[in-house]
């Protein structure tokens, strides 16, 4: 088998490339942008066949270099900074690149597994895949919600498997390079080593200090079910990857500090104690995300359910818990 993996340096991508290479597969093109200084680490112990910067993959790719090469490709390539302003490139980045993988996979009849997003939601406080629940906020959420449109009206005549995950907050380890955009656990744990404390958003949106509500899904479970789909060319569809449990940041902050806490010999501290112990902080919500924020969102997984997938889901206690142990031994920063 050749798979293609794009964004394979990147955080979802290189966890792939990592799992596929614990089955035993070695034969992977790697396809990603490295012109940025960090993202290269994540690539390091793993084991693929070939690298290829994006441009030139696509080059490659629509002068027909690859007809009866590869087997799948899971595209994970795209510009994830929901903070990015400039529509063309967003548009260049994650609607245009994805349609050029879309067309070849299904002229060569292979399967498609893509990375969408539940900011495609934005203002929605109801998470099903369905386009009266689809309101993006920014031009990120709208450049996921193009390409899932158009996968809608391929999907049916397509004959070989499309099957795309509206991620929601995906937290664990490779992430250190997407900085302000890494997961709050990520910055939790950093803030909390640098500082000794973390900060939470005070009160917004009718929600009290840090309880504001997010799917917060582990990596971990990501790869699975990205991995079931493609044990299952069968199976294609649009759905919600997340846990289909909504928890609150202070949870987060409650499993990255308590995890610090018991790796020193501490005891285990409710949110409240750690609260008035000074560990947990709330900081003013900032006036640029106004009108622009997802104070909750949790994940409807019926249809992920239904096509077939029965894993349970990592708590937040669970998976950040061993997302921080993880921190802690390899002191990733």
């Amino acid at each position: 088998m050749q798979y293609v993996v794009t964004g394979a340096a990147g955080f979802v991508g290189s966890n792939i490339v990592r799992a596929l290479n614990a089955r035993g597969e070695r034969n992977i093109l790697a396809v990603d942008n490295l012109e940025g200084p960090h993202k290269f680490s994540n690539l390091v112990g793993l084991h693929i066949s070939d690298y290829l910067d994006k441009r030139d993959f696509l080059t490659r790719l629509s002068e027909g270099q690859f007809v009866g090469d590869f087997d799948a490709v899971i595209h994970q390539g795209a510009c994830s900074n929901t903070m990015e302003l400039n529509g063309r490139y967003m548009m260049d980045n994650n609607y245009r690149y994805s349609l050029a993988l879309l067309d070849f996979c299904v002229d060569e009849e292979i399967p498609f597994i893509y990375a969408s997003s539940a900011a495609v939601y934005g203002a929605s406080q109801t998470f099903i895949e369905s386009p009266e629940n689809e309101r993006p906020l920014n031009v990120y959420g709208y450049s996921k919600l193009l390409f899932d449109q158009v996968v809608r009206r391929r999907i049916e005549s397509a004959e070989s498997q499309v099957a795309g995950f509206r991620y929601f907050n995906v937290y664990g380890p490779n992430e250190a390079h997407k900085a302000r955009m890494a997961s709050v656990a990520w910055h939790f744990f950093r803030e909390y080593r640098a500082e000794g404390f973390v900060q939470p958003f005070a009160g917004s949106g009718g929600y009290q200090d840090g309880c504001q509500l997010r799917d917060f899904v582990s990596i971990e479970d990501v790869v699975k079910v990205n991995l079931h789909f493609l044990d299952d060319p069968a199976r294609s569809g649009i759905y919600n990857l997340g846990t289909g449990r909504a928890e609150s940041f202070n949870a987060v902050a409650a499993a990255v500090i308590n995890t610090c806490r018991s790796a020193n010999g501490q005891p285990v501290m409710p949110i409240e104690e750690l609260h008035r112990a000074g560990l947990v902080r709330y900081k003013p919500f900032p006036d640029v995300l106004k009108g622009k924020y997802q104070h909750f969102t949790e994940a409807n997984i019926d249809s992920l359910r239904k096509a077939g997938y029965r894993e349970t889901f990592l708590t937040v206690e669970q998976g950040v818990s061993r997302y921080v142990e993880q921190l802690l031994a390899t002191s990733e920063m």
